[in-house]
């Protein structure tokens, strides 16, 4: 029998607790043995709660108690969350968690933890609630060198894009229907302006390329300039814009990220990605690409990606597991990759410098394909004699 614990009795939380109890003959036919839910961590009251029993309010009655050796976090923020779980994986008790931000901002230090205490650090659902991404990552493709990864990552963001491209309204008239259907924060700045999705795209690319590519590397841009006109005018080409977020391997061996709107084209696989669904396109050298699609968040998406987790772990307790990035990326600004661009100037343009263009309205135009350096060349010189309301990559 192996014993867990549980910080934060919130919506993941809750939803783990729940799966690991009532799975629980499941899940110990996959373990070979029981798992037990011993404690939750909350400072909070949870009159009549089932779990009632197991709610503690201490910490170190979690850190002391030789008994657990699994721990789930699923606190959320950088603050206790990364003190606890140093602590944790330092008296030699393997955390999992969902906590994107957490694995974002200090991967490379937890993992090296866990490996020096023979303990895991586990984070299948910090990236695409419950879609299977990490694993696939670190087993299935394994066989190939990854060369990009890019993706709709983030549910909020992709509900409201959707919501604008099929009623026509405004950004802020869908972001209002989100937050009154659960799917924004009432402070939604983390998604609409692409925090969230750059946490993700610094996970994936860490993991894929094994060095540490953090947050505040990644050039990012949200959605909040999309307007109804930009949506039409997409759609009048045959585009979609979606937020994408994106990570590639040149070939200098130096890691490109960034996260910002784009044209996506009907014939792109994630241009049926609608609603609050994410899909993530891998590209491996051998397997070409290779697309994963469902919720990317929810209470039992979520949980269930973090309870896979703790079966996995559970069945490889006494197997130290080496880290699976380390610091040492090289950043690269992405000058010489090439794409199309959608340019929306304030008034009627002349968009000659950028050489062939096709236009689309009369402020609005499509560029040739352009080696990033050229189209910021030809933007700044554009932008002497026009004012550019947005400038979007094309991915077709």
């Amino acid at each position: 029998m192996k014993q867990i614990a549980i910080l934060g009795f919130g919506t993941v939380g809750g939803g783990v607790a729940d799966i690991i109890t009532d799975s629980a003959d499941l899940i110990a036919s996959s373990v070979g043995e029981p798992l037990v839910l011993k404690r939750i961590l909350d400072l909070r009251d949870f009159p009549g709660n089932r779990f009632e029993s197991l709610l503690t309010k201490s910490f170190e009655d979690i850190l002391n108690d030789q008994d657990i050796t699994i721990v789930v976090e699923c606190l959320g923020g950088k603050t206790f969350a990364y003190d606890y779980t140093k602590r944790l994986l330092a008296a030699g008790k393997s955390v999992i968690t969902s906590n994107k931000d957490l694995v974002a901002a200090y991967g490379s230090e937890l993992l090296a933890l866990a490996f020096q205490n023979n303990a895991h650090y586990m984070f299948e659902a910090s990236v695409g609630g419950g879609i299977p991404i990490i694993r696939p990552l670190t087993h299935d493709l394994k066989a190939n060198k990854i060369q990009e990864i890019y993706g709709i990552l983030n549910g909020t963001t992709n509900y409201i894009l959707t919501g604008m491209t099929d009623k026509g309204s405004t950004f802020e008239v869908t972001l209002r229907d989100a937050q009154q259907l659960g799917y924004a924060e009432a402070n939604p700045a983390s998604d609409v302006d692409g925090k969230d999705t750059a946490n993700k795209v610094s996970i994936l690319a860490s993991l894929a390329f094994g060095k540490h590519v953090y947050p505040e590397t990644i050039p990012t841009e949200g959605i909040r300039s999309i307007s109804d006109e930009d949506i039409s005018l997409a759609l009048s080409k045959g585009y979609h814009i979606k937020l994408i977020g994106r990570t590639t391997l040149t070939e200098d061996g130096s890691i490109y990220s960034y996260v910002a709107p784009h044209l996506v084209g009907d014939t792109n696989m994630l241009s049926g990605v609608n609603g609050v669904f994410n899909g993530i396109v891998v590209r491996g050298n051998q397997v070409g690409d290779v697309m994963f699609y469902g919720r990317g968040a929810g209470k039992y998406p979520t949980a269930s990606a973090v309870v896979a987790d703790v079966i996995d772990c559970a069945k490889t307790l006494d197997q130290a597991v080496p880290p699976l990035w380390v610091d040492g990326a090289v950043i690269s600004q992405g000058s010489e990759q090439e794409s199309k661009w959608y340019v929306r100037a304030g008034e009627t343009c002349d968009a000659s410098v950028f050489g062939a263009f096709e236009m689309i309205s009369a402020s609005a135009f499509i560029t040739k394909a352009m080696k990033q350096h050229d189209f910021i060349r030809a933007l700044d010189i554009f932008k002497k004699t026009n004012t550019v309301v947005n400038a979007f990559r094309i991915l077709d």
